[in-house]
């Protein structure tokens, strides 16, 4: 049994002050991703860009981001979490700077993969140090706030991208959607240094050189047919590719066991691999990430191209459900590392029946958006999320002790950024799989395929209800 990580000795103050910290970097890093979809076009129109450079601003900080994940998730275990985190924003912020001020796409699309690695390298440092900064009873209410995070960047992004590029500030465009995050960064760097706990870290752990080429390629070759068929279709490369990627993740396990046998240096332990809690907390986080991020990229194109919302009237449309995922923070709290397995459970059945009300609502409203048939799923389903995001969380970092915690954070976040992908993939196949060639604003056709794309997400909050009574789901430290 891993040795579990003790809390720094912090006041309640300078512990929740320093976890805000890590949640407003957790914040600017997620929504970053969905904020620049709501503003390629006018780079594409500003910049004169070709389509496929156009897309790389979001491919290349998907990838460099995912890649990296979990190298600097370990890299935290060794040189010291702290020290990782402020890096990570420094890079995060400066690269910022410079998409902000960009003359032309191939800057633009350099420091954007500059900013995906600024973000690996500060994310898995956030649930790592939850760990130093609180006891095990007062850290599920900790993850239930990562949750919150998650849920608001996923509809925030869209809303803060459609206001700045409405209000066209000092006519600058699309550019302010980069440049807000300068103060953020800058006061983050600062309050990191102030009040998030410092930390040495363990050289002695070693750099695993070969493991992180190996994890690099496998990841490389599963993400980039996800990410590029959306957008170019599934091409006859893309299938050697996936096929590839289980092979190279066997290939990585067997080095990680080589590497173990040696007591060689490894970049994901495994101790945490042999442990069920870790795999099955990690995992059905991941397939959980399938449905809801590709869902609110389905609704935002129901809403926008099938009706004609604007990005604002959109995010705000959905705003309900990060509404529900905010009061679950509050019962995470409550719970604390009580009852595990009934709370994923729970949380699952609340949000398969959200997207089953989702249906009902596109079923009924016919030809006019009606925000009041709505807004009772998002938010049921935001509720619902909410609790089965924390315990989840909980699950899969309690089994590592405190030279692995940045190891499995960042493993965790890797899984669950695959997860996020596949379902982008899967969900949007089937979203214009069945719209076919319909015009904007063929309002059957939208809401049919609607239906169809959510139809999915019902079957992956089905699968979250049933899980956790067939795989492991119990704290090491905590009774379930």
């Amino acid at each position: 049994m891993a040795e579990p990580e003790q809390a720094s000795p912090l006041s309640p103050t300078r512990r929740w002050a320093a976890a805000a910290v890590l949640l407003l970097a957790n914040f600017m890093n997620l929504i970053d991703i969905t904020i620049v979809n709501v503003a390629l076009p006018s780079m594409k129109e500003e910049l004169s860009a070709p389509p496929n450079l156009i897309e790389w601003i979001v491919a290349g900080y998907t990838f460099s981001f995912a890649i990296l994940l979990l190298p600097a998730g370990r890299m935290g275990d060794l040189l010291g979490r702290r020290k990782l985190f402020v890096s990570g924003i420094a890079l995060f912020t400066t690269a910022s700077l410079i998409c902000g001020i960009a003359p032309g796409i191939g800057t633009l699309v350099t420091a954007r993969i500059a900013q995906g690695v600024g973000a690996a390298i500060m994310t898995p440092q956030t649930l790592a140090l939850v760990p130093r900064l609180f006891p095990p009873e007062q850290r599920g209410a900790a993850f239930g706030l990562f949750a919150l995070t998650a849920g608001l960047a996923s509809v925030a992004g869209p809303i803060m991208g459609g206001f700045l590029l409405t209000a066209d500030i000092y006519g600058l465009g699309w550019r302010p959607i980069f440049l807000v995050n300068i103060p953020l960064g800058i006061a983050t760097f600062i309050a990191a240094l102030m009040l998030v706990p410092k930390g040495q870290g363990n050289r002695k752990l070693g750099i695993d050189k070969v493991g992180i080429a190996i994890a690099a390629v496998a990841m490389l070759a599963l993400l980039f047919p996800l990410v590029e068929a959306p957008s170019i279709g599934w091409q006859g490369w893309m299938y050697p590719m996936m096929l590839a990627a289980p092979v190279l993740g066997w290939i990585f396990i067997r080095w990680q066991r080589h590497q173990e046998e040696r007591k060689a240096p490894q970049l994901l332990p495994m101790r945490l691999l042999r442990s069920g809690s870790f795999l099955s907390g990690s995992l059905l986080n991941a397939a959980l990430f399938t449905a809801v991020p590709s869902y609110f990229f389905t609704i935002a194109l129901y809403l926008q191209a099938g009706y004609g919302l604007t990005p604002l009237q959109s995010g705000l449309t959905t705003t309900p459900f990060p509404v529900g995922v905010l009061l679950a923070s509050a019962t995470t709290g409550w719970f604390g590392d009580r009852w595990i397995r009934w709370r994923v459970t729970g949380g699952g059945m609340l949000l398969a029946t959200g997207f089953a009300g989702q249906l009902w609502a596109i079923w009924s409203m016919g030809d006019a958006i009606s925000w009041w048939r709505m807004a009772p799923w998002f938010f049921l389903g935001g509720f619902g999320m909410g609790n089965t995001v924390s315990p989840l969380f909980q699950v899969a970092l309690s089994s590592a002790d405190s030279n692995d915690s940045g190891s499995a954070s960042g493993a965790v976040q890797a899984l669950r950024q695959v997860g996020i992908s596949f379902g982008i993939a899967i969900m949007g196949g089937i979203f214009f799989g069945m719209l076919g060639g319909a015009d904007q604003g063929d309002h059957e056709a939208y809401r049919s395929a609607m239906m169809s794309a959510i139809g999915y997400a019902l079957v992956v909050a089905t699968g979250v209800i049933l899980t956790p009574w067939f795989t492991p789901m119990k704290l090491e430290r905590a009774k379930d």
